[in-house]
Protein backbone atom coordinates (compact mmCIF):
# COMPACT_ATOMS: atom_id res chain seq x y z
CA UNK A 1 0.00 0.00 0.00
CA UNK A 2 1.48 3.50 -0.65
CA UNK A 3 1.83 6.06 2.23
CA UNK A 4 -1.22 8.27 2.39
CA UNK A 5 -0.24 11.56 3.75
CA UNK A 6 -0.90 12.92 6.60
CA UNK A 7 -3.97 14.90 5.63
CA UNK A 8 -5.62 12.26 3.90
CA UNK A 9 -4.95 10.02 6.84
CA UNK A 10 -7.05 12.91 8.85
CA UNK A 11 -9.44 13.00 6.50
CA UNK A 12 -9.50 9.04 5.65
CA UNK A 13 -9.75 8.80 9.84
CA UNK A 14 -12.88 11.57 9.63
CA UNK A 15 -14.73 9.18 7.08
CA UNK A 16 -14.09 6.21 8.99
CA UNK A 17 -15.74 7.38 12.35
CA UNK A 18 -19.15 9.00 10.24
CA UNK A 19 -19.29 5.55 8.69
CA UNK A 20 -18.83 3.92 11.84
CA UNK A 21 -21.50 6.64 13.56
CA UNK A 22 -24.05 6.13 11.13
CA UNK A 23 -23.85 2.57 10.50
CA UNK A 24 -24.40 1.80 14.28
CA UNK A 25 -27.62 3.93 14.13
CA UNK A 26 -28.70 2.54 10.44
CA UNK A 27 -28.33 -1.09 11.18
CA UNK A 28 -30.79 -0.93 14.51
CA UNK A 29 -33.38 1.53 12.03
CA UNK A 30 -33.49 -1.59 9.29
CA UNK A 31 -34.06 -4.25 11.48
CA UNK A 32 -34.48 -7.60 9.57
CA UNK A 33 -34.87 -6.07 5.74
CA UNK A 34 -32.54 -6.45 3.08
CA UNK A 35 -32.53 -3.04 1.46
CA UNK A 36 -31.94 -1.73 -1.81
CA UNK A 37 -32.83 1.58 -2.12
CA UNK A 38 -34.35 4.92 0.13
CA UNK A 39 -37.89 5.89 0.46
CA UNK A 40 -38.32 9.15 2.22
CA UNK A 41 -34.88 8.30 3.23
CA UNK A 42 -35.62 5.12 4.85
CA UNK A 43 -34.36 1.97 3.09
CA UNK A 44 -36.80 -0.46 1.68
CA UNK A 45 -37.16 -4.23 1.55
CA UNK A 46 -36.18 -5.46 -1.40
CA UNK A 47 -36.25 -8.96 -0.34
CA UNK A 48 -39.67 -8.94 -0.06
CA UNK A 49 -40.14 -7.68 -2.70
CA UNK A 50 -37.94 -9.21 -5.10
CA UNK A 51 -35.84 -12.50 -3.11
CA UNK A 52 -33.83 -13.26 -6.08
CA UNK A 53 -33.07 -9.48 -6.64
CA UNK A 54 -29.23 -9.58 -7.95
CA UNK A 55 -28.60 -6.79 -5.16
CA UNK A 56 -29.83 -8.75 -2.27
CA UNK A 57 -26.42 -10.13 -0.71
CA UNK A 58 -24.90 -6.42 -0.43
CA UNK A 59 -26.56 -5.67 2.77
CA UNK A 60 -25.15 -8.54 4.74
CA UNK A 61 -22.22 -8.16 2.71
CA UNK A 62 -21.84 -4.59 4.29
CA UNK A 63 -22.69 -6.15 7.51
CA UNK A 64 -19.72 -8.45 7.74
CA UNK A 65 -17.11 -5.41 6.06
CA UNK A 66 -18.32 -3.05 9.52
CA UNK A 67 -18.16 -6.62 11.79
CA UNK A 68 -14.51 -6.65 10.48
CA UNK A 69 -13.67 -3.53 10.79
CA UNK A 70 -15.46 -3.02 14.50
CA UNK A 71 -15.70 -6.19 15.98
CA UNK A 72 -19.14 -5.24 17.06
CA UNK A 73 -21.56 -8.55 16.57
CA UNK A 74 -24.77 -6.69 15.92
CA UNK A 75 -23.15 -6.73 12.27
CA UNK A 76 -22.38 -10.34 12.71
CA UNK A 77 -25.95 -10.90 14.08
CA UNK A 78 -27.96 -8.53 11.22
CA UNK A 79 -25.23 -10.51 8.35
CA UNK A 80 -26.34 -13.94 9.39
CA UNK A 81 -29.98 -13.03 9.43
CA UNK A 82 -30.01 -11.96 5.90
CA UNK A 83 -28.22 -15.14 5.02
CA UNK A 84 -30.62 -17.16 6.54
CA UNK A 85 -33.53 -15.21 4.71
CA UNK A 86 -32.03 -16.06 1.21
CA UNK A 87 -32.28 -19.54 1.90
CA UNK A 88 -35.65 -18.84 0.33
CA UNK A 89 -34.50 -18.65 -2.98
CA UNK A 90 -31.35 -20.87 -2.84
CA UNK A 91 -33.19 -23.91 -2.17
CA UNK A 92 -36.14 -22.84 -3.76
CA UNK A 93 -38.76 -22.67 -0.52
CA UNK A 94 -41.18 -20.28 -2.52
CA UNK A 95 -40.50 -21.17 -6.22
CA UNK A 96 -38.39 -18.30 -6.54
CA UNK A 97 -35.10 -20.28 -7.58
CA UNK A 98 -36.50 -20.31 -11.20
CA UNK A 99 -35.17 -16.55 -10.96
CA UNK A 100 -31.91 -17.13 -10.17
CA UNK A 101 -29.43 -15.28 -12.48
CA UNK A 102 -25.68 -15.16 -13.36
CA UNK A 103 -25.26 -12.62 -10.64
CA UNK A 104 -25.18 -15.06 -7.71
CA UNK A 105 -21.71 -14.44 -6.96
CA UNK A 106 -23.05 -10.90 -5.87
CA UNK A 107 -25.62 -12.96 -3.31
CA UNK A 108 -23.86 -15.27 -2.11
CA UNK A 109 -20.16 -14.35 -2.20
CA UNK A 110 -20.29 -11.25 0.01
CA UNK A 111 -22.59 -12.82 1.97
CA UNK A 112 -22.25 -16.91 2.75
CA UNK A 113 -18.65 -17.19 1.98
CA UNK A 114 -17.76 -14.34 3.31
CA UNK A 115 -19.29 -15.97 6.71
CA UNK A 116 -17.64 -18.74 6.14
CA UNK A 117 -14.03 -17.33 5.42
CA UNK A 118 -14.31 -15.43 8.49
CA UNK A 119 -16.50 -17.43 11.13
CA UNK A 120 -16.01 -20.96 9.76
CA UNK A 121 -19.35 -21.59 9.38
CA UNK A 122 -20.12 -25.39 7.41
CA UNK A 123 -23.74 -24.02 6.61
CA UNK A 124 -22.37 -21.06 4.76
CA UNK A 125 -19.77 -23.16 2.78
CA UNK A 126 -22.22 -25.26 1.78
CA UNK A 127 -24.33 -21.78 0.56
CA UNK A 128 -21.46 -20.67 -1.38
CA UNK A 129 -21.22 -24.41 -3.30
CA UNK A 130 -24.56 -24.91 -4.12
CA UNK A 131 -24.42 -21.32 -5.51
CA UNK A 132 -21.37 -21.46 -7.65
CA UNK A 133 -22.93 -25.00 -8.70
CA UNK A 134 -25.47 -22.66 -10.48
CA UNK A 135 -23.13 -20.33 -11.99
CA UNK A 136 -21.17 -22.89 -13.04
CA UNK A 137 -24.43 -24.76 -14.56
CA UNK A 138 -24.73 -21.13 -17.35
CA UNK A 139 -21.69 -21.53 -18.74
CA UNK A 140 -22.05 -22.28 -22.40
CA UNK A 141 -19.75 -25.41 -23.57
CA UNK A 142 -19.31 -24.26 -27.11
CA UNK A 143 -19.20 -20.31 -27.21
CA UNK A 144 -17.29 -20.31 -23.59
CA UNK A 145 -19.51 -17.98 -21.75
CA UNK A 146 -21.71 -17.76 -19.17
CA UNK A 147 -25.01 -16.87 -20.00
CA UNK A 148 -26.52 -13.59 -18.86
CA UNK A 149 -30.35 -13.63 -17.38
CA UNK A 150 -32.81 -15.88 -18.38
CA UNK A 151 -35.36 -17.26 -21.22
CA UNK A 152 -34.83 -18.85 -24.65
CA UNK A 153 -34.37 -15.37 -26.73
CA UNK A 154 -31.31 -14.57 -23.90
CA UNK A 155 -29.48 -17.38 -24.18
CA UNK A 156 -26.74 -16.38 -26.41
CA UNK A 157 -26.21 -12.89 -24.01
CA UNK A 158 -22.85 -12.09 -21.94
CA UNK A 159 -22.62 -9.02 -19.73
CA UNK A 160 -19.50 -7.13 -18.38
CA UNK A 161 -21.19 -7.77 -14.79
CA UNK A 162 -20.55 -11.15 -15.08
CA UNK A 163 -17.07 -10.93 -14.22
CA UNK A 164 -17.61 -10.08 -10.67
CA UNK A 165 -19.14 -13.10 -9.90
CA UNK A 166 -16.31 -15.22 -11.22
CA UNK A 167 -14.66 -15.03 -7.84
CA UNK A 168 -17.41 -17.66 -6.42
CA UNK A 169 -16.16 -19.95 -9.11
CA UNK A 170 -12.20 -19.57 -8.17
CA UNK A 171 -13.48 -19.59 -4.49
CA UNK A 172 -15.35 -22.93 -5.20
CA UNK A 173 -12.26 -24.47 -6.66
CA UNK A 174 -9.64 -23.25 -4.35
CA UNK A 175 -12.65 -24.74 -1.63
CA UNK A 176 -12.91 -28.19 -3.20
CA UNK A 177 -9.98 -29.11 -5.16
CA UNK A 178 -11.96 -29.03 -8.62
CA UNK A 179 -10.42 -27.27 -11.59
CA UNK A 180 -13.59 -27.21 -13.30
CA UNK A 181 -14.79 -24.09 -11.55
CA UNK A 182 -11.48 -22.12 -12.24
CA UNK A 183 -11.40 -23.48 -15.64
CA UNK A 184 -15.11 -21.74 -16.56
CA UNK A 185 -14.57 -18.98 -14.68
CA UNK A 186 -10.88 -18.26 -17.03
CA UNK A 187 -13.07 -19.07 -20.07
CA UNK A 188 -15.72 -16.81 -19.81
CA UNK A 189 -13.14 -14.23 -18.61
CA UNK A 190 -10.82 -14.61 -21.65
CA UNK A 191 -13.86 -14.77 -24.16
CA UNK A 192 -14.76 -11.27 -22.54
CA UNK A 193 -11.43 -10.12 -22.89
CA UNK A 194 -11.07 -11.51 -26.44
CA UNK A 195 -14.83 -9.31 -27.58
CA UNK A 196 -16.31 -7.31 -25.13
CA UNK A 197 -12.93 -4.94 -24.04
CA UNK A 198 -12.83 -2.30 -26.53
CA UNK A 199 -8.92 -1.76 -28.03
CA UNK A 200 -9.16 1.97 -26.41
CA UNK A 201 -10.18 0.24 -22.76
CA UNK A 202 -13.96 0.80 -23.11
CA UNK A 203 -16.30 -1.88 -22.58
CA UNK A 204 -19.36 -2.93 -23.81
CA UNK A 205 -22.38 -3.47 -21.81
CA UNK A 206 -24.37 -6.40 -23.27
CA UNK A 207 -23.22 -9.12 -26.45
CA UNK A 208 -25.20 -11.65 -28.09
CA UNK A 209 -23.04 -14.85 -28.79
CA UNK A 210 -24.28 -17.66 -31.24
CA UNK A 211 -25.44 -20.28 -28.71
CA UNK A 212 -23.41 -23.57 -31.12
CA UNK A 213 -20.27 -21.69 -32.16
CA UNK A 214 -19.90 -18.77 -29.86
CA UNK A 215 -19.41 -16.26 -32.82
CA UNK A 216 -20.02 -12.62 -32.22
CA UNK A 217 -23.58 -11.85 -33.12
CA UNK A 218 -24.64 -7.90 -32.15
CA UNK A 219 -24.03 -5.98 -29.21
CA UNK A 220 -26.43 -3.88 -27.42
CA UNK A 221 -25.90 -0.63 -25.42
CA UNK A 222 -27.98 -1.82 -22.39
CA UNK A 223 -28.12 0.22 -19.12
CA UNK A 224 -26.00 3.15 -21.61
CA UNK A 225 -26.56 5.45 -23.53
CA UNK A 226 -26.98 3.00 -26.75
CA UNK A 227 -24.81 0.89 -28.89
CA UNK A 228 -21.57 2.27 -29.00
CA UNK A 229 -21.50 3.92 -25.87
CA UNK A 230 -19.51 3.49 -22.74
CA UNK A 231 -21.30 2.89 -19.38
CA UNK A 232 -19.61 3.82 -16.83
CA UNK A 233 -20.59 1.12 -14.20
CA UNK A 234 -19.78 -1.34 -16.85
CA UNK A 235 -15.96 0.03 -17.26
CA UNK A 236 -15.80 -0.22 -13.27
CA UNK A 237 -17.24 -3.66 -13.90
CA UNK A 238 -14.43 -4.23 -15.73
CA UNK A 239 -11.65 -2.88 -13.68
CA UNK A 240 -12.34 -4.84 -10.46
CA UNK A 241 -13.21 -8.11 -12.64
CA UNK A 242 -10.89 -8.43 -14.50
CA UNK A 243 -7.85 -6.96 -11.35
CA UNK A 244 -9.78 -10.49 -9.24
CA UNK A 245 -9.33 -12.71 -11.88
CA UNK A 246 -5.83 -11.55 -11.76
CA UNK A 247 -5.54 -11.97 -8.17
CA UNK A 248 -6.91 -15.38 -8.64
CA UNK A 249 -5.41 -16.79 -11.22
CA UNK A 250 -1.77 -14.71 -11.68
CA UNK A 251 -2.83 -14.34 -15.40
CA UNK A 252 -0.68 -11.43 -16.62
CA UNK A 253 -3.61 -10.66 -19.65
CA UNK A 254 -6.18 -9.74 -16.72
CA UNK A 255 -4.39 -6.93 -15.22
CA UNK A 256 -2.82 -5.46 -18.58
CA UNK A 257 -6.67 -5.48 -19.41
CA UNK A 258 -7.57 -4.06 -15.59
CA UNK A 259 -4.92 -1.56 -16.51
CA UNK A 260 -6.23 -0.53 -19.78
CA UNK A 261 -9.59 -0.11 -18.55
CA UNK A 262 -8.71 1.84 -15.25
CA UNK A 263 -6.96 4.75 -17.79
CA UNK A 264 -9.98 4.97 -19.58
CA UNK A 265 -11.66 5.37 -17.02
CA UNK A 266 -9.32 7.64 -15.51
CA UNK A 267 -8.89 9.51 -18.54
CA UNK A 268 -12.79 10.14 -18.54
CA UNK A 269 -13.01 12.01 -15.22
CA UNK A 270 -10.23 13.89 -15.04
CA UNK A 271 -12.18 17.22 -16.52
CA UNK A 272 -15.34 15.91 -14.30
CA UNK A 273 -13.93 16.60 -10.91
CA UNK A 274 -13.58 12.84 -10.61
CA UNK A 275 -17.50 12.14 -10.72
CA UNK A 276 -18.32 9.74 -13.44
CA UNK A 277 -21.24 10.54 -16.13
CA UNK A 278 -23.47 7.37 -16.27
CA UNK A 279 -22.06 6.82 -19.71
CA UNK A 280 -19.15 8.33 -20.97
CA UNK A 281 -20.33 8.63 -24.54
CA UNK A 282 -23.84 10.08 -24.24
CA UNK A 283 -24.60 13.95 -24.47
CA UNK A 284 -23.43 16.65 -22.27
CA UNK A 285 -26.80 17.59 -21.21
CA UNK A 286 -28.47 16.66 -19.19
CA UNK A 287 -26.34 15.85 -16.66
CA UNK A 288 -26.12 12.72 -15.59
CA UNK A 289 -23.85 10.97 -12.84
CA UNK A 290 -23.59 7.85 -11.19
CA UNK A 291 -21.08 7.76 -7.83
CA UNK A 292 -21.83 3.74 -7.86
CA UNK A 293 -19.63 3.53 -10.60
CA UNK A 294 -17.07 5.79 -9.06
CA UNK A 295 -16.51 3.67 -5.88
CA UNK A 296 -16.76 0.16 -7.44
CA UNK A 297 -13.81 1.82 -9.71
CA UNK A 298 -12.15 3.24 -6.78
CA UNK A 299 -11.94 -0.18 -5.21
CA UNK A 300 -10.56 -1.81 -7.83
CA UNK A 301 -8.02 0.90 -8.73
CA UNK A 302 -6.98 0.09 -4.98
CA UNK A 303 -6.59 -3.53 -6.26
CA UNK A 304 -4.72 -2.73 -8.72
CA UNK A 305 -2.54 -0.66 -6.82
CA UNK A 306 -1.23 -3.80 -5.06
CA UNK A 307 -0.11 -5.59 -8.05
CA UNK A 308 1.71 -3.37 -10.36
CA UNK A 309 5.08 -2.38 -10.02
CA UNK A 310 6.23 0.53 -7.37
CA UNK A 311 6.68 3.33 -9.59
CA UNK A 312 3.23 2.34 -11.41
CA UNK A 313 1.06 2.03 -8.09
CA UNK A 314 0.62 6.04 -7.69
CA UNK A 315 -1.44 6.31 -11.39
CA UNK A 316 -4.07 4.33 -9.72
CA UNK A 317 -3.96 4.49 -6.21
CA UNK A 318 -4.18 8.54 -6.12
CA UNK A 319 -7.40 8.08 -8.71
CA UNK A 320 -8.94 6.18 -6.26
CA UNK A 321 -8.23 8.83 -3.40
CA UNK A 322 -9.50 11.18 -5.75
CA UNK A 323 -12.27 9.34 -6.51
CA UNK A 324 -13.31 9.08 -2.90
CA UNK A 325 -12.34 12.11 -1.70
CA UNK A 326 -14.58 13.64 -4.43
CA UNK A 327 -17.28 11.25 -3.71
CA UNK A 328 -17.19 11.74 -0.08
CA UNK A 329 -17.66 15.65 -0.65
CA UNK A 330 -20.46 16.05 -2.93
CA UNK A 331 -22.35 13.03 -2.73
CA UNK A 332 -22.73 11.34 0.54
CA UNK A 333 -25.14 12.17 3.23
CA UNK A 334 -23.92 11.65 7.21
CA UNK A 335 -26.90 13.21 7.97
CA UNK A 336 -29.72 11.10 9.86
CA UNK A 337 -32.01 11.81 7.37
CA UNK A 338 -31.11 9.36 5.18
CA UNK A 339 -30.27 5.49 5.97
CA UNK A 340 -27.94 5.74 2.59
CA UNK A 341 -24.49 6.94 2.67
CA UNK A 342 -23.84 7.34 -0.96
CA UNK A 343 -26.12 9.65 -2.67
CA UNK A 344 -26.91 10.16 -7.31
CA UNK A 345 -26.32 6.66 -7.83
CA UNK A 346 -28.02 5.39 -11.41
CA UNK A 347 -29.31 2.51 -12.32
CA UNK A 348 -29.51 3.29 -16.04
CA UNK A 349 -28.81 5.94 -18.53
CA UNK A 350 -32.60 5.25 -19.47
CA UNK A 351 -33.90 5.42 -15.66
CA UNK A 352 -33.36 5.16 -12.22
CA UNK A 353 -30.96 8.05 -12.19
CA UNK A 354 -29.88 9.70 -9.21
CA UNK A 355 -30.82 7.32 -6.33
CA UNK A 356 -29.72 5.58 -3.31
CA UNK A 357 -28.23 2.61 -4.30
CA UNK A 358 -27.27 -0.02 -2.09
CA UNK A 359 -23.86 -1.25 -3.75
CA UNK A 360 -22.75 2.38 -3.77
CA UNK A 361 -22.35 2.25 0.01
CA UNK A 362 -21.07 -1.49 -0.07
CA UNK A 363 -17.87 -0.59 -2.35
CA UNK A 364 -17.51 2.73 -1.15
CA UNK A 365 -17.26 1.47 2.36
CA UNK A 366 -15.02 -1.26 1.27
CA UNK A 367 -12.85 1.13 -0.57
CA UNK A 368 -12.19 3.33 2.69
CA UNK A 369 -11.25 0.20 4.73
CA UNK A 370 -8.99 -0.96 2.28
CA UNK A 371 -6.74 2.56 2.53
CA UNK A 372 -7.40 1.63 6.49
CA UNK A 373 -5.94 -1.73 5.73
CA UNK A 374 -8.88 -3.14 7.92
CA UNK A 375 -9.77 -6.84 7.56
CA UNK A 376 -9.84 -9.02 4.66
CA UNK A 377 -10.98 -9.10 0.63
CA UNK A 378 -14.08 -10.61 0.74
CA UNK A 379 -14.09 -11.29 -3.17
Amino acid sequence: MIEISAQDREWLESVWEKICSKMSKVVDNVGDKIPYTTIGGRFDDKFEEDPAWWTNGFWPGIMWLMYMGTKDEKYREKAEKAELRLDKVLFGLDGSFEGLHHDVGFMWHISSVANYRITGNPQSRIRGLIAANHLASRFNINGRFITAWNGKDREGWSIIDTMMNLPLLYWASEETGYSRYRRIAEAHADKTAENVVRPDGSVVHIIEYDIDTGEVIRTYGGQGYGVGSSWSRGQSWAIYGFALSYIHTRKNLYLDIAKRVAHYFISCIQDNNYIPAIDFRSPENPVYIDTTAGAIAASGMIEISKHVPEYEKKTYFSSALKILRALEKEHCSWSDATDSILQNGSEAYSGGIHKSIIYGDFFFIEAIMKLKELGILLW
